[in-house]
């Protein structure tokens, strides 16, 4: 089974709709280990919509909560808390695309962060970036934490609108290569996401 773990340089920069093109373009399955904000909305329901592929299977959530808080504290506002050892990868036999919350440092309990999961997972890593004024800090900060964990970083996707000057940056100092664009849409549909099925499908 491929791993490969959608992180990305903060919230709300495109994993979600990176995850289902890479759901698609890969033929994979998806899952999220832990989802928060369920109140309003669920990534995996979402994928789900966007995904055409018959053979894809979208996993259960390991921890899912109400609030629209980081994971620590939206379980504590349900008086849970997550336990890092239970999450354990769902078993298939195909490619699996797991969507991390928010960014890397984002706590789970009061130990463990998303960073700690996907090395615990041994998972390839693909780092979602959308250009903002601070992003380039955020994404080559990201990158550093990455690889003082020793973790694969298959590349980058950049989503969003595109800015050569802070992209170079990225590039030159990371030494990551760009695994694709994906453009800001002014309507997220199934057909969408197949409109990029090409341009991810040898990742």
């Amino acid at each position: 089974m491929r791993k490969i773990f959608v992180t990305g340089i903060g919230t709300d920069v495109g994993k979600t709709i990176a995850s289902a093109v890479l759901t698609q373009a890969l033929k994979a399955d998806y899952w999220k280990p832990v989802q928060t904000g369920t109140e309003f909305d669920n990534d995996t329901d979402r994928v789900k919509k966007l995904v055409t592929y018959a053979g894809s299977v979208f996993h259960p959530e390991a921890y899912s909560f109400k609030a629209s808080m980081s994971p620590h504290a939206a379980a504590k506002a349900e008086n849970a808390r997550i336990d890092f050892e239970s999450i354990q990868i769902p078993q298939t036999n195909n490619t699996l695309i797991i969507e991390g919350a928010g960014g890397l440092f984002v706590p789970l309990n009061g130990n463990y962060f998303v960073i700690d999961l996907i090395k615990k997972m041994n998972a390839e890593t693909i780092l979602v970036v959308q250009n903002y004024l601070g992003s380039i800090n955020h994404t080559l900060l990201s990158i550093e934490a990455l690889k003082s964990r020793s973790i694969n970083i298959l590349g980058i996707i950049i989503s969003g609108v595109e800015n050569h000057s802070s992209e170079e940056i990225i590039f030159q100092q990371s030494g990551l290569k760009l695994l694709g664009r994906i453009h800001k849409e002014s309507n997220i549909t199934p057909e969408t996401i197949k409109k990029y099925e090409a341009e991810f499908s040898n990742i």
